[in-house]
């Protein structure tokens, strides 16, 4: 069992590097380091490159571990009482990598595709909270507000649905995980969401061509455009 964990989660960890929305960038033609917030996330790239290309993103971030995910609950471990477990770890495994890409200076999203993606795996029934994520988007315009409420959520569920499952408590521990990177990722939302200068769903960043290589790594060029746009916003970006 120890080396199924360590795998499942080296695998998820793997899984999320796969950057969507870097890639996505590229065939626009920019780095989407250097715009908006910095951060390659569904967020991020639907304010800069669209609703379309941030659906894109989205759909990339979530089939990025709800395939393995399938493959290994269904194909590998089919039937043994702690797939689902495994599913948990090797979804938190994805989350992390795409939080904290290592080809990318560590630098990524905040992993709320990537967590949708990992409880539908769990759970198909958690398909529901996407519905309840976009509706508190409507309600109150605030992506960031709709994403912490989702990480709440998914301990809640696991605590009342599996209780009965002899894994339960490791499953509630993983999937507080969750919640915590969750929130420890959104923790400039939450206070700008306290002072009330969070951005709003349907705010938009400018995206210029490309310039001249600068000489500087992309990480460095992003940080310095970020603290422009938070001198000129007093605000940060979402990223997901």
């Amino acid at each position: 069992m120890p080396v199924k964990i360590i795998l499942c989660f080296v695998v998820g960890y793997l899984c999320g590097n796969i950057q969507t929305a870097f890639f996505i960038g590229k065939l626009h033609g920019i780095d989407i380091r250097r715009y908006g917030s910095g951060n390659a996330g569904t967020t991020n790239a639907m304010r800069t490159l669209g609703r379309k290309s941030g659906s894109l993103v989205f759909i990339g971030d979530l089939l990025k571990v709800l395939i393995p995910g399938l493959i290994l609950r269904y194909a590998i471990f089919p039937g043994e009482p702690y797939v689902i477990l495994l599913c948990e770890i090797l979804g938190f495994g994805a989350v992390l990598g795409h939080c904290f890409p290592f080809w990318m200076q560590f630098r990524g999203g905040k992993g709320i595709a990537v967590t949708a993606g990992a409880m539908v795996c769990v759970d198909w029934r958690l398909l529901v909270f996407t519905l309840v994520f976009a509706l508190i988007v409507y309600l109150t315009k605030y992506v960031s507000v709709g994403s912490l409420f989702v990480v709440v959520l998914f301990p809640t569920y696991i605590a009342i649905a599996y209780h009965d499952n002899e894994y339960w408590l490791w499953m509630l521990l993983v999937a507080c995980l969750y919640t915590v990177s969750g929130v420890y990722m959104h923790r400039a939302n939450i206070v700008r969401l306290i002072h009330g200068t969070e951005n709003k769903i349907g705010h938009h960043v400018a995206v210029e061509p490309e310039a001249q290589a600068t000489g500087k790594e992309p990480a460095e060029d992003a940080a310095e455009k970020v603290n422009d746009t938070a001198a000129e916003e007093d605000a940060g970006e979402d990223r997901e």
